[in-house]
């Protein structure tokens, strides 16, 4: 089982940080988001969820997920991800520090999303198995993409990256 010490808050930017960091991962997470509407905030919590012992979501609880994270998402954090990637292709050396402040607010939007999402978590059970946690992290990622999405070659890297991770 993920470390789950503290405020559930902080596990899951823990969780979300160094899962992120791992081969493969960050590149299908935001093909996921880009390519097929997936919310990488989301999937993490979805993961982690599993991964933390906290079991398998409800579908109220997904649903509950989806409307904390939609307003941020929408109304903030993509308009600061569309800008910060329109100025990636500027050359200007101010306009690119001004992208690294864009950058900062999206990161920070993202992490108040994850704050949030977090406090709906259920506290971790007591079933400590890997193994099962796995399984519960893996349902619930099927769970939120649902059948199609959950078969595309990016759900399956992340999935071989979770396992990877906790193995780790």
């Amino acid at each position: 089982m993920i470390e789950t010490i503290g405020e559930p808050c902080e596990a899951l930017w823990r969780f979300s940080l160094a899962f992120y960091e791992r081969p493969g991962v960050a590149e299908a997470l935001v093909a996921m988001q880009d390519h097929q509407g997936c919310d990488v905030n989301l999937m993490l919590f979805c993961l982690w969820h599993g991964v933390s012992g906290r079991s398998w979501l409800t579908n109220e609880q997904l649903l509950i997920a989806d409307q904390i994270a939609r307003p941020m998402r929408t109304e903030i954090v993509e308009p600061l991800r569309a800008l910060r990637r329109k100025l990636r292709s500027d050359a200007d050396a101010d306009v690119q520090r001004l992208r690294e402040g864009v950058k900062a607010l999206e990161f920070a939007a993202e992490r108040v999303i994850q704050d949030r999402l977090a406090r709906l978590a259920r506290p971790p059970g007591s079933d400590t198995d890997p193994a099962r946690c796995v399984t519960a992290a893996h349902a619930n990622l099927a769970f939120y993409l649902g059948p199609e999405k959950t078969r595309s070659p990016e759900a399956a890297t992340i999935r071989e990256a979770l396992a990877a991770f906790v193995r780790d």
